[in-house]
């Protein structure tokens, strides 16, 4: 185990740990003919502990004082599941319901439904990574990959707060596709995108999303959120004249996808339902062994030390405490 100190200067008073080695703490008394009585064991052991309990109190508070810590770690780990990026739609159109109006009469919005069935999917799926970014008019930096779940439960129901603006999808998947870096991250890494809307993308962010998601071979899932009147991502125009990204740029969004040449699945969800079972779906499909790099944070020993020297020197005061004292003389 990697240890350090923040101020090694102290660490000299640990040469105090030789004084109940050298000097006896408890007073010593003379029987007379003690020398024909036969060895007591447990006497010489119970002797040596005390000795060693003010040993170990003196080096516990030398190094507490010192500021014994733990370095920051990275462990290799083996897992079953992914490193998974939830992308957000943070756009306004979120904060409708399904039938593309506010919410009245005992509706939830888009988000607060998003919201509510990503906790359960986070809830069945204990062992992934997550990460969780979003996008309005520019991209969101929630959080890295991490296997806290509290913090990730956080971000996700962070999601449900009022929206912000616009729905720019580019560059939200460009931060996605950043937190995939190096092989323990990008090993069995997945994006699950859930928005209701998509924006034309440029020739510029198309051949960028593209040699991302070649190079590091992420998965991509695309929940859609289908309101009420959108034409969604199957269905081809009747009229070949609107069949173009202006008009239909989820369609074309769901082409760009479909032609990345990485694993990809695009989901319709027009109700709360749908979204469950495309939630379901994926978590069947996302469960497979992985390795990953784990960040152990800085741990601080301090505590630890006063403890064990506290706990030492209860010992020796206890021991004090039942001490035999000599009659005094008369």
């Amino acid at each position: 185990m990697n240890l350090g100190v923040e101020n090694p200067s102290v660490l000299w008073l640990c040469l105090l740990a030789l004084l109940p080695f050298i000097r006896n703490p408890f007073q010593a008394v003379a029987y007379p003919f003690a020398d024909v009585l036969p060895p007591d064991a447990v006497s010489l052991w119970l002797e040596r502990g005390l000795r060693g309990a003010g040993a170990v109190a003196i080096l516990a508070l030398v190094f507490g004082l010192a500021g014994l810590y733990r370095p920051e770690q990275s462990l290799e780990r083996t897992g079953s599941g992914a490193n998974v990026v939830l992308l957000l739609d943070r756009s306004r159109s979120m904060d409708d319901s399904f039938a593309g109006k506010s919410p009245a009469g005992g509706e939830a919005s888009k988000s607060a439904i998003a919201e509510r069935l990503l906790t359960q999917f986070l809830a069945e799926r204990k062992n992934d990574r997550v990460g969780v970014a979003a996008f309005s008019t520019s991209p969101l930096f929630v959080l890295p990959l991490t296997d806290n779940r509290e913090a990730v439960l956080a971000a996700v129901r962070a999601s449900a707060r009022p929206a912000l603006a616009q729905t720019h999808m580019g560059k939200g998947l460009a931060m996605a596709l950043s937190y995939f870096e190096g092989p323990s991250a990008s090993s069995s890494g997945m994006v699950l995108l859930v928005s209701d809307g998509a924006a034309v993308l440029d020739a510029q962010t198309e051949a960028l999303l593209r040699k991302s998601f070649t190079e590091k071979n992420i998965r991509l899932y695309w929940i859609f959120l289908r309101s009420k009147g959108n034409a969604g991502l199957f269905e081809a125009p009747a009229n070949p004249d609107e069949d173009n990204a202006q008009s239909r740029p989820e369609r074309y969004l769901h082409l760009f996808f479909n032609g990345l040449g990485t694993p990809y699945q695009a989901y319709e969800a027009e109700n709360p339902e749908s979204v469950r079972q495309a939630m379901a779906d994926i978590n069947r499909v996302e469960n497979k062994p992985f390795r990953y790099t784990e960040r152990i944070p800085r741990e601080d020993g301090q505590g630890v030390c006063y403890t064990i020297a506290a706990l030492a020197l209860t010992v020796l005061a206890l021991a004090k405490y039942m001490e035999v004292r000599p009659w005094p003389a008369r």
